[in-house]
């Protein structure tokens, strides 16, 4: 069976019905800092998205020569988007649909000079649609072909600051913001402590509380943080510093004995997993599947980590199918994370696709249908066209 076609396609969601009765989440109002908030003309509050840096996902449609297609998901959707249609396409059509492993080194080779960031994005959108693909023509779910379920359902834990919500929902795990940027020092030390205090007091003292400063600082400041936080009994210390610091994160890997170090959510591919594994200097990873090459690469980072005794917990794994199967086949990811952007009193799953399943009491488990169970209506499936994304203006 070969590849007849692979391209980049939208997906056109029709308008959810608006719930009433409900509150504006934590999404919508937390002043949350990236590297960006240095600037003060850039807010912090994320506005539904709309900030610097945002962009909307994409979709690859890979269809096979008897019409069966599957379909993958990808960040930076507007940048990757030629990458596909003119580079990764070309490359494929005509290939063996089941030769997976083959098609990603191609692809690998093939941009060399440009790996990481946008090009590794837009591969895992072709990695996910041939896995997709390889469940329907063998009418099995992914997560037995990767080797089958590792335990009867999926723990979760919840991102956000609406920790009395998230409780309500059945959540006993929390992951909060951080509220302040490196440069604001000593003061921005004490909002941070304020702000962690009240969700511990929230949380109860037993629930596992985790941060994510999501690059915000720098070595001398994540050292601080880490030091006043240490009564608040932190599960994990996450993403404090950019990626490219391997040099920062080995230090505080050294320094810090009281909480974990994760990361991974912005390194592309298993090399760049690779100098954070053999260097030590991380406690748990986060590959994002549609960022770091695909479930494909995922596999291999999970292996390289496993081995080393360093557990994976994929980046917003539970959001996305592709996540869930990997979370409930791979026995070293003890819990998966449920990124909670719904207003409070809204269902936990009201923005989810067809066939993607929504967290119950605080687990999940994905849907045994073939490939990664999507449901997606025929009529939602429409040639790719750069005017139905958004296009932020700031």
């Amino acid at each position: 069976m070969i590849i007849k076609e692979a391209k980049c396609i939208n997906i056109n969601i029709p308008p959810r019905k608006k719930v009433l009765r409900t509150t504006p989440g934590w999404n919508t109002n937390a002043i949350r800092s990236r590297q960006i908030a240095r600037y003060p003309e850039f807010t912090r509050v994320d506005l539904k998205g709309d900030r610097p840096g945002q962009t909307d996902k994409g979709w690859v449609k890979v269809t096979a020569e008897d019409g069966t297609y599957g379909l993958g998901q990808f960040a930076h959707g507007q940048l990757g988007a030629p990458l596909i249609n003119y580079f990764i396409s070309p490359l494929i059509e005509g290939r063996d649909v089941f030769a997976i492993e083959l098609i990603n080194d191609l692809i690998w080779r093939s941009n060399e000079e440009f790996q990481g960031g946008i090009a590794t994005a837009a591969q895992s959108g072709i990695d996910l649609a041939l896995w997709d693909l390889k469940g329907k023509l063998l009418e099995k779910p992914v997560y037995e072909l990767i080797g089958g379920p590792s335990r009867k359902s999926l723990e979760l834990y919840a991102t956000g600051d609406d920790i009395e919500w998230m409780k309500e929902l059945g959540f006993k795990r929390f992951k909060i913001s951080n509220p302040f940027y490196y440069e604001e020092g000593s003061e921005g030390i004490a909002l941070l402590e304020h702000h962690v205090a009240s969700c511990r007091d929230r949380a109860g003292e037993n629930a596992e509380l985790m941060i994510n400063p999501v690059m915000s600082f720098n070595t001398d400041i994540a050292l601080r943080v880490a030091e006043r936080l240490k009564p608040y009994n932190l599960r994990w210390f996450e993403e404090p510093l950019p990626p490219w610091n391997l040099d920062g994160y080995i230090e505080l890997k050294q320094a810090i004995s009281w909480t974990a170090i994760a990361t991974g959510e912005h390194n592309y591919g298993r090399k760049s997993f690779q100098q954070l594994i053999s260097k030590r200097a991380v406690d748990i990873l986060q590959p994002d599947i549609e960022w770091s090459g695909g479930l494909s690469e995922v596999l291999k980072i999970y292996t390289y980590a496993e081995a080393a005794g360093i557990e994976t917990i994929p980046h917003t794994g539970a959001n996305s199918p592709w996540g869930q199967h990997f979370g409930i086949a791979m026995p070293e990811t003890s819990m998966g994370e449920w990124f909670l952007d719904t207003d409070i009193g809204e269902p936990v799953g009201n923005n989810l696709l067809p066939g993607v399943s929504a967290p119950i009491n605080g687990t999940i488990l994905p849907s045994d249908a073939p490939g990664f169970g999507l449901e997606i209506p025929e009529d939602w499936i429409v040639d790719w066209n750069y005017k139905n994304q958004k296009r932020k203006i700031y």
